[in-house]
C-alpha cells in the first residue's frame, strides 16, 4: 500500500510538473554541454566527459554525466560530434539517457567575426522503474504469494523513448564569443501515462565569454594572460536561472567564481541567489582538467552542495587554427 501511494504521487507530481533538463555549472569548460554549435570547434579531433554530483549530503542525490567526441571536417568547413547525456535521481530512481548527433557549420563573417550556426538530432530515453514498484493487486492476501503481473495500465509505460531536435548559434572571434541554443524544438512527448500528453517545455540558453587582456606593459603578466566575463541565462517553463562571473586565465592554469542566481522568481519567497560556483582548471599536454564546487546560499538545508569534475583532451595541437573559439 505504501509503494503504491508513492507511486501515485509521483505520476501526480511528473505529469502536472514538466520535466527540467540537467544543467552544468562549468558550461564555460565544456562549452558542447550547452552548445552544439561547439561540435569541431577546436579544428582537431577531440574529447571530453563531465560528471556532476548534487546534493549528496540528502537523500535525494542526483548524478549526471555528459560525455562527448567531435571532429573537424576541413573540405566540409564543418564540425560533426556525438554527445551522451546521462542523468539519474537515487530517491525515484528516475532515468534519463539522450544520445545527440551534432552538426556545425563555420562562416567566416569578416577578417575578426566568425559565425557558427548548427543543428542537434537526439534520441531519448526516461525511465522512472516502475517495475520495482510492487501494486496492491499484485498482493495475494489469501494465498499468501505476490504476482508478478498488474492489470494497473501506467505499468504500460515505466519507459518513454522520444526523438528530439535543437539548434543553436555562436558569434565568436579569437578571444570572445556569444551564443544561443534553443533545445527540444520539436516538443517531445514524454508522458508516462497511457496516451498521456506531457510535452518538455522549450530550454533557451544565452550564453557568452568575453575577454579582457590584461596590460602586459608592466612585465606582470604573459600575452595570453585575460580576464573573462562568463555569463549563462537558461529558462525552461516557469523555471530560469542566470549564472554570472569572471574567471581569470594565466597560462595553463584558470579560476572562476560563478554566482547562480533565480532572476524570474515565480514565488515571492524564493531566493535571488542560489550559490555561489568556485572553478579551477589545467591544462597540461593536450589534457583540460576542471573540478568546481557549488556554495549553497539557500535556506534548503545541510546538501553537500554540488561538485563536478571534467577532463577533456585534444588528440592534435593546433596552432594555425584561426577564428576558433576559446575556452578554458
Amino acid at each position: 500500500m505504501k509503494n503504491t501511494i508513492i507511486l501515485i504521487g509521483l505520476l501526480f507530481s511528473f505529469g502536472c510538473v514538466k520535466a527540467q533538463d540537467p544543467i552544468f555549472s562549468q558550461f564555460f569548460m565544456i562549452p558542447q554541454s550547452i552548445s552544439s554549435s561547439f561540435a569541431g570547434a577546436k579544428e582537431v579531433a577531440n574529447a571530453g566527459i563531465i560528471h556532476r554530483t548534487q546534493w549528496p549530503g540528502i537523500d535525494f542525490s542526483i548524478n549526471t554525466q555528459y560525455a562527448y567526441v567531435d571532429n573537424w571536417f576541413e573540405e566540409m568547413n564543418s564540425g560533426i560530434g556525438i554527445s551522451v547525456l546521462n542523468h539519474k535521481e537515487t530517491t525515484t530512481r528516475y532515468n534519463f539517457t539522450q544520445v545527440n548527433l551534432n552538426y556545425a557549420l563555420k562562416v567566416q563573417l569578416n577578417d575578426d567575426w566568425y559565425f557558427r550556426p548548427s543543428i542537434s538530432l537526439g534520441y531519448g530515453n526516461k525511465d522512472f522503474g516502475f517495475q520495482d514498484v510492487l501494486l496492491g493487486d499484485q498482493i495475494d492476501i489469501n494465498n499468501g504469494v505476490i504476482h508478478a503481473t498488474s492489470i494497473d495500465p501506467v505499468l504500460l509505460n515505466e519507459k518513454v523513448n522520444f526523438f528530439d531536435f535543437s539548434s543553436s548559434f555562436l558569434f565568436n572571434n579569437e578571444k570572445s564569443w556569444v551564443g544561443v541554443t534553443l533545445k527540444h524544438l520539436n516538443h517531445p512527448n514524454i508522458s508516462m501515462a497511457y496516451k498521456g500528453n506531457n510535452q518538455i517545455d522549450l530550454f533557451l540558453s544565452v550564453h557568452t565569454s568575453i575577454a579582457f587582456p590584461l596590460n602586459t606593459s608592466y612585465g606582470r603578466f604573459e600575452d595570453e594572460d585575460s580576464i573573462y566575463f562568463l555569463s549563462n541565462f537558461m529558462k525552461q517553463g516557469e523555471y530560469s536561472r542566470f549564472d554570472v562571473g569572471p574567471q581569470y586565465v594565466k597560462g595553463n592554469f584558470s579560476f572562476a567564481v560563478l554566482a547562480a542566481t533565480n532572476p524570474i522568481r515565480n514565488n515571492p519567497n524564493s531566493h535571488f541567489l542560489t550559490s555561489i560556483n568556485a572553478c579551477a582548471g589545467f591544462k597540461y599536454e593536450g589534457f583540460k582538467f576542471g573540478y568546481s564546487y557549488d556554495f549553497n546560499t539557500s535556506k534548503i538545508g545541510k546538501t553537500g552542495g554540488v561538485y563536478e569534475i571534467s577532463i577533456s583532451y585534444e588528440f592534435d595541437k593546433n596552432d594555425r587554427c584561426w577564428g576558433c573559439p576559446k575556452y578554458y
